[in-house]
């Protein structure tokens, strides 16, 4: 029992890191009906400036002390990002209002490919790392129940809180704010959101600024845990089943979708991997999101589609 619950635990810690990464592509979808390929390129874009400026502000600016200069570079490279939502609108989707949804989709596929170019150009290829003071020792919990007790990675525990304050965070945000309200409008019609009054420029840009800081801090979670390197950009890959098991349309669906992926990765690699061979945890999340594209494709929380004639 003590070793399934902690595979378990260590599912719901790895699901919530993949919610982190799918959040951005909920809160770009539910503001302007687009999936965002250039997630992924976000949020490698966010820990490149974080690793980096974490290290240029003590060696520029003196400044020894690690809470001091970390926060520092968070800062630094959350106000980059607000930068590279603001070019974002106002260079290529300001221009791209009311097109298809085929275009605005090229469109961050284009500003994907464009982010990991300049990334590199500004912050370097090398490898990078993180270490905002998260710990990383494990702990071993519930001794007293369990013989051995379970083991607990402390930096996955405190990743799960981070996006639990996140998710409630953007909920209220959408939910009880008048640019949240508006954001759902524009994602609903364009045209009719214009019609009433809302400026569509103005809210594109907050949408971005908001899933840029939501990219900076799955950024730094991530660069903490694996290093910050170009190959991050395939995290935004694990994070697809995700968006489409919770609905490309729900903030909490994002979390809960992550939760079952990777409790169902672990779960099934540990207990049916030696049956078959191993190696399921690199595929069960894509079996298991086309399913749902056959059979709920719009997820367990998303909006269904109901067209009248």
């Amino acid at each position: 029992m003590g070793f399934f619950l902690e595979t378990l635990f260590g599912g719901l810690m790895a699901g919530m890191l993949y919610s982190l990464v799918a959040l951005g592509f909920v809160l770009i979808y539910k503001a302007s009906g687009v999936f965002n390929f250039a997630q992924g390129a976000m949020v490698l874009f966010a820990a490149l400036a974080m690793a980096r400026f974490s290290e240029w502000i003590p060696l520029y600016a003196g400044i020894d002390n690690p809470v001091v200069y970390n926060l520092l570079a968070f800062v630094g490279a959350g106000i980059l990002m607000f930068g590279v939502a603001w070019l974002i609108e106002r260079l290529a989707l300001r221009h791209l209002v009311n097109q298809e949804g085929t275009t605005l989709l090229m469109a961050t596929l284009g500003i994907s490919y464009f982010l990991d170019g300049i990334g590199q150009t500004i912050f370097g290829s090398d490898i990078y790392k993180i270490d905002v003071g998260m710990p990383k020792e494990p702990i071993i919990a519930f001794e007293g129940l369990f013989e051995g007790g379970i083991m607990l990675n402390k930096e996955d525990m405190y990743a799960a809180v981070i996006a639990a304050v996140l998710v409630g965070l953007l909920t209220l945000f959408f939910q009880k704010t008048v640019t949240g309200r508006a954001l759902r409008a524009v994602a609903d019609d364009h045209q009719a959101a214009q019609s009433i009054g809302i400026p569509l420029n103005r809210i594109w840009v907050i949408v971005w600024c908001v899933a840029g800081v939501v990219a900076l801090v799955a950024g730094v979670i991530w660069g903490s845990k694996l290093g910050v390197q170009f190959s991050l950009t395939t995290v935004a890959l694990r994070a697809l089943p995700v968006v489409i098991l919770g609905g490309l349309t729900s903030v909490p669906g994002a979390i809960i979708g992550g939760l079952i992926i990777g409790v169902g990765e672990k779960l099934s690699e540990v207990f049916l991997g030696p049956y078959v061979g191993g190696g399921i945890e690199i595929w069960f999340a894509y079996v298991l999101a086309l399913l749902f594209l056959l059979y709920r494709p719009q997820g367990l929380f998303g909006e269904k589609i109901i067209d009248r004639v």
